[in-house]
């Protein structure tokens, strides 16, 4: 199918059965909220709330928007304002996963870290502070009858067309903002009224179980204060500090049949188990809504059929607990399969290979291309660089880090690939320096070394002299770990 851009592609997700996990007297499904662009069901929801601002004149062309997020509202946000032409700053406590941060700034998007202790609240806070000083449109996620309305246009109809021959029994979600189960709790209640809701959520911060009124703040713009019940819990975007006044309109509508209590232990073993035997991948969220389900499905009678909603992808948790025991390093039993046969080991030398130093001395010409890139006085710092090497990757970065634009002269690339050139100068680089290793980085013409080389002078002030005395202007404040930019293989180690 074609699209004429990448917000047509969101929706009309898949509902998979779990063939594994589930107990044989009751169809359990999952819905893979995953498959959609970016990857959550928040996808949806961020292109609802601009287009619904875009046509009633909330948000004007070219205008800045600002949203707090645990982190797929953000990711889903920030497709949305590249594509429409928006600036996004995103809002988010720095408890939640550094792979959120980075997807949306990949995307476009500024990220404002709040502190932790401040918890969900505190973004909100901040976002509306932000939006109130600068002028900057804020969709209100937790607020916007936009987020319910889009679950009951599409979320809701594809769930009942995907069930029209065998309507369920149970739909089951997570509180959330509170879109998904209020639009699509409401549709199911007026054309599935035989489908009861069930709504997880963590049995440590039970903030719906409980009964306690959330409690309010005078001025309704302003956000919320934290619920008395609200305790820290691993499911990331799964209940915040507070009750959301759309989760709250669903309750106070009669369209919860039953909440039911998630262990963080529990969301995290049906997560990897997501993973480990229906081969679906899922996030931490998701392990609880399943993990919720099963619970349910175990007191249901036979026969009975249960969605569940998956709203996101497990790569979202790469940093969290969910991957805390998968190693990037081989095991016992891997070591043992790599020993079981003897060529391409780790534990035996590599066989030597004709590198840059088997070729014949260098033509004059490469020399003097080595010689005259260094020479240039237009372009001080040089770093000679492989287009696809991890160590030449974590120089540019600190380069950037630095303020300092490199000369970068790409050994593999395709303006030194004809005739093997690439390699020639290699050779020549490696008579001028007595080194063969790639990343080198020159300096005013004095070598400075390889990426720790590098890293180091940085940290004892070398290289700052060098730049200073070559009159290459930096960031002489930054204050940079080195060490967090070397390749994680490298940092395990």
């Amino acid at each position: 199918m074609r699209h004429d851009n990448i917000l047509q592609t969101i929706g009309r997700t898949p509902v998979v059965r779990l063939a594994a996990l589930a107990p044989a007297h009751v169809e359990l499904y999952v819905k893979l909220e995953s498959r959609n662009p970016m990857g959550s069901v928040k996808d949806r929801m961020a292109l609802a709330v601009i287009q619904h601002a875009l046509e009633r004149g909330a948000l004007r062309p070219g205008q800045t928007v600002v949203e707090a997020t645990s982190g797929n509202t953000g990711i889903g946000l920030a497709m949305v304002c590249a594509r429409l032409g928006h600036p996004l700053v995103i809002v988010m406590a720095e408890n939640f996963s550094v792979e959120r941060r980075r997807l949306m700034r990949f995307l476009g998007a500024q990220v404002v870290l709040t502190p932790a202790a401040l918890k969900g609240s505190g973004m909100l806070a901040k976002a509306r502070e932000l939006a109130a000083a600068h002028g900057w449109f804020w969709p209100r996620q937790f607020d916007n009858e936009a987020n319910a309305d889009v679950h009951s246009r599409t979320t809701a109809i594809e769930i009942l067309d995907d069930f029209a021959d065998a309507p369920l029994s149970h739909w089951v979600s997570g509180s959330g903002t509170g879109g998904t189960l209020l639009g699509v709790a409401r549709v199911l209640r007026r054309r599935s009224p035989a489908t009861q809701v069930v709504v997880c959520e963590p049995d440590n911060a039970p903030l719906l179980a409980s009964g306690v009124p959330q409690p309010r703040a005078g001025d309704a713009a302003l956000p919320p204060p934290s619920h008395p019940e609200f305790r820290p819990h691993p499911m990331q975007g799964w209940t915040p500090d507070f009750v959301p006044s759309l989760v709250q309109r669903a309750l106070d509508e009669g369209l919860v049949d039953c909440i039911e209590p998630v262990a963080g232990a529990d969301a995290l073993r049906v997560a990897r188990e997501l993973a480990t035997r229906e081969g679906i991948l899922a996030g931490i969220s998701g392990g609880a809504t399943v993990a919720g389900a099963l619970r349910l499905a175990g007191r249901l009678p036979r026969g009975s059929r249960v969605l569940a909603m998956l709203p996101d992808t497990g790569e979202r948790y790469l940093s969290t607990p969910l991957f805390a025991d998968v190693d990037a390093e081989m095991d016992a039993a891997e070591l043992a399969l790599s020993r079981s046969t003897p060529g391409f080991r780790f534990d035996v030398p590599a066989p030597s290979s004709p590198g840059p130093a088997g070729h014949a001395p260098s033509p004059e010409a490469d020399h003097d291309f080595v010689r005259g890139t260094l020479d240039d006085p237009s372009a001080p710092v040089v770093m000679f660089a492989l287009q696809w090497c991890e160590f030449c990757w974590a120089l540019r970065r600190f380069f950037r880090r630095i303020g300092v634009t490199p000369n970068v002269v790409d050994l593999d690339g395709a303006a030194l690939r004809s005739d093997g050139r690439g390699l020639r100068v290699r050779a020549a680089l490696r008579e001028r320096s007595g080194q063969a290793t790639i990343p080198q980085v020159f300096v005013g013409g004095q070598w400075i070394g390889g990426c720790t080389d590098t890293f180091d002078a940085w940290t004892d002030g070398r290289l700052a002299r060098a730049l200073r005395d070559t009159g290459v202007a930096f960031d002489q404040d930054a204050r940079i770990d080195t060490r967090a930019l070397l390749p994680s293989w490298v940092v395990a180690r």
